[in-house]
């Protein structure tokens, strides 16, 4: 059966429909509440020469579909099938930044807290999300403070000789070793943390009073005093809650700007009153269909690349950002129409059990709201695609949200290493702080207690040396390494850092020619940026003056290497000796050429005659010359 004739025999009930290549592959997913009308509706529009349809259609051969009961249930269907399949003809939400949240590993023996941009169906709680970035990690360290749960790397599924930093700052119960911690009195940290994520603050004093008047009545008074601060904190933060809970409702607001087939999209975020964040989208490769079903879909003109629909955009962005997400907003305020707006308005309200408006304005502060981040977008697209540096604090603000980072970052420490075939392996530690490479500060390593190609005992061995000494030294860590290599490389790092009891160091890598980004903690979710991304530009300038000055080095081993060689095979001359005549003469050419009362200034008599012998011999008949090298220390 042919594509035509499976149109006509689909049901007339509402569904989410499948276009397919020669391949199989899935290139468009949509949804309908009449799925044999929408679908003969792309028929129709190809063969009266619609341009984008028509592209859509002339790769397309077969068709499936999913009936469901209602257009909510397509609403959500379409969305999670596109999230799956990622359709070229779709519109696909991409960006560098996305929604910090508070996350507790509920499924781990002792459960940890971490902040982070990805959410992940792993038996985890994730609480948030949190508005500016920052907020985020200003809770877990408060969770660090009170509740004593710790953000660390290590394996608790059993136990260690001994506890890290974190313990013995009273920043962590210390579940890591064993007799430090019952698994009672973690579980009730781990209750309190959860009652303090999801806003019981009530309840959790209620507990905590308790608490208190029975560690008084049994005379455990250091531990009622602990309870008795604790209480305090849950106090205050209730009252900074009723105060900005009297405050507007939260609200998201959007706006664009599309010239050339390219777009640029704002969303600010308002809480309380307030926009505290902002977000950015960039697409430049749209896809040729941008599906309208009826005159509510606004079109912008036509441009050289096209009609931008931005009513069938919104649609589709909107339902991505937003359906099966653990937080949406009470507003949000969209710059066009589109027409399936009121069933993803009433399918939000149901996901959220409350109303959700999503409207249109046309007047007033909302539109001029909205108003406002168009013009926002319209920097954004300059910023982006008239090629205009951004700021350097803009660079590490974003650096520091992809990279989920406690603090903005100042320094970054970058490793590489470089041998050919295991010779004369070497490793080079390059710093940027404060937006420029800071060469008084590199570092070069000859690499000591690995024999042959291990390119992971040699990272082990460079990563402990290096702030092994940053600890006997008390020096502060960087705020980010950086590793050039893949997962292999990252976790030889990251095991170096764990055997010095740097547990929460942010640690990152990047692969080389996929330019992939792993960060320690998350690496099954690693970041890929947008190529025109100034923060992935930033990390492969780090990384390439790290291979560099790795390679650097290693060249310059190699040299040495070579022209001592010749030095060596003369009788009576060893390492020392070779070291003290090229120290003393600058090159190996000096020596050939140097007398024999000068060569017995450096070394003995005899030596010196045997030296001198072999560079001044007279050749045979079979042997050829010896080559006068022309190599220099420098």
């Amino acid at each position: 059966m042919d594509l035509h004739e499976k149109i006509r025999t689909l049901p007339t009930r509402p569904g989410v429909y499948l276009y397919k290549n020669a391949d199989g592959e899935v290139i468009y997913v949509g949804k309908a509440k009449n799925l044999r009308s929408r679908t003969r509706s792309y028929l129709l529009e190809a063969s009266q020469a619609n341009a984008k349809t028509g592209s859509l259609m002339r790769e397309a051969v077969d068709l499936d579909y999913i009936l469901v009961d209602n257009e909510h249930e397509a609403l959500a269907l379409e969305n999670n099938l596109i999230k799956q399949r990622k359709p070229r003809f779709n519109i696909l939400l991409r960006d560098d930044k996305t929604y910090p949240y508070v996350k507790l590993t509920l499924g781990d023996r002792y459960p940890k807290v971490f902040v982070t941009r990805r959410l992940r169906k792993d038996g985890s709680a994730y609480y948030g999300p949190y508005f500016p970035g920052n907020l985020a990690h200003r809770i877990v360290d408060l969770i660090h403070r009170s509740f004593l749960i710790p953000s660390c790397k290590v394996d608790l599924s059993r136990y260690h000789p001994r506890p890290c930093l974190q313990y013995y700052i009273k920043r962590c119960l210390g579940p890591c070793v064993e007799g430090l911690t019952t698994p009672e009195a973690y579980r009730e940290a781990v209750r309190d943390t959860q009652m303090f994520l999801e806003g019981r603050g009530a309840e959790l004093g209620k507990s905590l009073e308790e608490r208190m008047q029975t560690a008084v009545d049994r005379e455990l008074f250091e531990l009622a005093a602990k309870y008795r601060d604790l209480l305090r904190t849950v106090s205050d933060l209730q009252e900074k809650q009723r105060i900005a809970s009297v405050e507007n409702d939260d609200a998201d607001v959007f706006g664009y700007h599309f010239e050339n087939g390219m777009l640029a999209v704002n969303l600010f975020h308002m809480r309380g009153g307030k926009i505290v964040d902002r977000r950015e989208f960039f697409w430049e490769d749209l896809p040729e269909l941008l599906e309208t079903e009826d005159e509510n879909s606004e079109k912008q003109p036509s441009t050289a690349a096209g009609t931008f629909e931005a009513g069938a955009f919104f649609s589709a962005l909107l339902k991505q950002l937003y359906i099966d997400q653990p937080y949406v907003p009470r507003a949000i305020y969209v710059p066009v129409d589109f027409a399936d707006r009121p069933a993803l308005t009433d399918l939000l309200s149901q996901q959220t059990g409350r109303r959700i408006e999503l409207s249109v304005p046309q007047r007033g502060d909302k539109r001029s709201l909205v108003d406002l981040a168009g013009q926002n977008a319209k920097q954004s697209f300059d910023q982006r695609f008239r090629v205009l540096q951004p700021s350097q604090k803009a660079i590490q603000e974003t650096l520091q949200d992809v990279l989920v980072l406690p603090e903005l970052p100042r320094r970054i420490e970058c490793f590489d290493i470089s041998h050919i075939q295991g010779a004369e392996t070497v490793a080079s530690m390059v710093v940027w702080e404060d937006g420029a490479m800071k060469k008084s500060d590199y570092r070069k390593f000859q690499i000591k207690t690995v024999e042959g190609v291990d390119d992971f005992a040699s990272m082990r061995e460079v990563v402990t040396r290096r702030y092994k000494r940053i600890a006997e030294e008390n020096k502060p860590m960087p705020s980010l390494i950086l590793i050039d290599g893949g997962l292999g490389q990252l976790h030889a790092a990251a095991a170096s850092l764990e055997e010095l009891g740097f547990t929460s160091q942010p640690l990152a890598s990047i692969a080389k020619r996929e330019e992939i980004i792993y960060l320690y903690g998350q690496e099954n979710d690693p970041i890929v940026l947008d190529r025109r991304s100034p923060v992935l530009h930033l990390v492969q300038r780090i990384r390439d003056e790290s291979h560099r000055f790795a390679i650097s080095y290693h060249r310059k081993r190699r040299e040495m290497r070579d022209r001592d060689s010749e030095l060596l095979s003369i009788p009576g001359v060893g390492a020392r000796t070779r070291t003290r005549l090229l120290e003393h003469f600058g090159s190996l050419r000096s020596v050939q050429s140097a007398g024999l009362e000068a060569l017995t200034a450096v070394v003995s008599r005899k030596t010196a005659e045997e030296i001198y012998a072999y560079f001044h011999a007279e050749p045979t008949a079979n042997t050829n010359p010896l080559p006068i090298l022309n190599n220099d220390l420098s």
